[in-house]
């Protein structure tokens, strides 16, 4: 029992003397971390006086140089109001010396005029009096006057008068040369003779056959689709094209490369890739009008006159493309338009569609400056471009000067050393006088001069003309060819009357 009190005992002080041994090292810990919180808050405490000082010193910097600046620049504004201060007094000095001597020149022009009131008067006097002493007037004395110059030096004058004219003409034919040669000089369009040939060149014999097609049908319908003529048996592996039209020579082309290429070749693939072909030259022809507008610089030309005008890169005259001798007409007309002072913009579009009919005479009947006219008028041209361009062939008088400046322009570029040739012409219109001739016939659908003019081929309508019809047509038209044209040889008249019947399975 003692022992027990005792270990109690032990136990409890051993307790009291644990947490007061705990109490006094806490109460050091506390003690030191006060000291270094004490310590810390101190250091922090100077460094933000010290950052305060930094900022203080920076900004004053910064305040001391700001002032400089405005110091500165107060000074310099200063002194450039001085200076316009003192232009503005040199100024005023100068406008009120200006305005003393328009006075004084008033003055002298008010004194000069009266000065000029008196001598008008005093030569007045002086012309009456002698009038009276002369017993003439101011106007017979100057009459006799004249009269005996005129008798004294006739000769002279006339000798003179002459030679001033010799002199004159001279000058002008020489301006004339200079204007014409400048016009020319400028104008840098190249011109391409055509043919009525093209020739493809076959990957091999074999297709031949092909392009005949069974008893001839392929052939048949692509001659009849694009109104030109194959040319089989004259060269090897190639077929020519034959047509005076060249844009149907250029559509056949187009398809024929197509059918090639695709390999199948057949009527129905003929008329497919025919279209394809009509539509990429359709093409073709829009941008050469545009390009040919872009090239002279011209704007506000109607989008479908654009077409027409680009259909002239497939048209020829005396062998010289139609388009390119629009574009050389159209340059120089505009040169000498604005060397001779006049409109030079109406001289140039005067210029540029003075042929613009000859790109559907072949459809439309009448002359091609009439159709270009119409043409122009329905598509919004000027007046004054409509004069400039009708009077080329003398067809009209001349309205204005544009419309002579096109003439002479048309002159020039059609007389150049080979620009043109007579016989591709001829040729080329008795082709389509070939063409005329059976397209007056009632029921024709469509006439093509081929073999160079020894053929023509009318297709007609099967609904419109029937089997004895036709025969009775073919007759007609060789009678009228025999009368009406002059040739070598024979033509032959070939009419095809043909019936198609489609119906759709759907």
């Amino acid at each position: 029992m003692l022992i027990f009190f005792l270990v109690i005992v032990s136990l409890l002080l051993g307790s009291f003397l644990g947490y007061y041994v705990r109490q006094i090292i806490a109460r050091r810990r506390a003690g030191t971390l006060e000291a270094k919180l004490e310590q810390k808050v101190q250091q922090t405490k100077e460094e933000v006086t010290k950052l305060i000082k930094d900022s203080e010193a920076k900004a004053s910097h910064i305040v001391e140089i700001a002032q400089r600046d405005v110091d500165q620049r107060r000074r310099e504004f200063l002194k450039a109001e001085e200076v316009l201060l003192g232009r503005e007094k040199i100024l005023s000095e100068k406008i009120g010396a200006f305005d003393k001597k328009e006075t004084d020149l008033q003055l002298k022009i008010e004194k000069a005029k009266e000065l000029q009131e008196d001598l008008n008067k005093l030569r007045e006097k002086a012309e009456e009096k002698l009038e009276k002493v002369a017993s003439l007037s101011k106007e017979d004395a100057k009459k006799e006057l004249l009269s005996l110059v005129e008798i004294d030096y006739q000769k002279d004058i006339l000798e003179r008068m002459k030679k001033m004219e010799e002199q004159g003409k001279e000058t002008l034919q020489a301006r004339a040369r200079e204007i014409i040669t400048l016009a020319i000089q400028k104008t840098a369009v190249p011109h391409t003779q055509e043919i009525s040939t093209t020739t493809i060149v076959l990957p091999s014999e074999d297709l031949k056959g092909r392009i005949i097609g069974k008893e001839g049908r392929n052939i048949k319908t692509f001659e009849k689709l694009t109104g030109v003529e194959l040319i089989l048996d004259e060269t090897p592996d190639s077929v020519v094209i034959s047509c005076f039209n060249p844009i149907r020579r250029q559509i056949a082309k187009i398809a024929l490369d197509k059918l090639i290429a695709d390999g199948r070749i057949q009527p129905a693939k003929i008329e497919e890739k025919v279209a394809e072909a009509t539509t990429e030259i359709s093409d073709v022809i829009k941008k050469a009008g545009e390009k040919t507008l872009y090239d002279l610089a011209l704007i506000g030309v109607n989008e479908k006159l654009v077409q027409i005008l680009g259909r002239l890169y497939y048209r020829t005259s005396y062998g010289q493309n139609v388009l390119l001798h629009s574009m050389e007409v159209a340059l120089i007309a505009e040169t000498i338009a604005e060397e001779l002072g006049a409109n030079s913009q109406v001289a140039k579009r005067g210029g540029l569609f003075h042929d613009i009919g000859k790109a559907i005479d072949q459809q439309i009947q009448g002359s091609h400056i009439e159709i270009g006219i119409k043409i122009l008028e329905k598509f919004g041209e000027s007046d004054a471009v409509v004069k400039a361009m009708r009077s080329h062939h003398g067809d009209y008088p001349h309205d204005s000067i544009e419309s002579i400046i096109v003439t002479v322009a048309d002159s020039i570029s059609g007389s150049r050393p080979g620009a043109r040739k007579d016989t591709l012409e001829n040729y080329l219109q008795r082709l389509k006088a070939l063409e005329d001739i059976a397209n007056k016939f009632e029921g024709v659908e469509k006439t093509y001069a081929i073999q160079a003019g020894r053929e023509i081929r009318v297709f007609v309508k099967s609904d419109k003309v029937d089997d004895l019809g036709a025969t009775k047509m073919a007759k007609q038209i060789a009678h009228n060819i025999e009368e009406e044209l002059k040739y070598p040889g024979e033509i032959k008249v070939t009419v095809i009357r043909e019936n198609r019947v489609v119906e759709f399975a759907r």
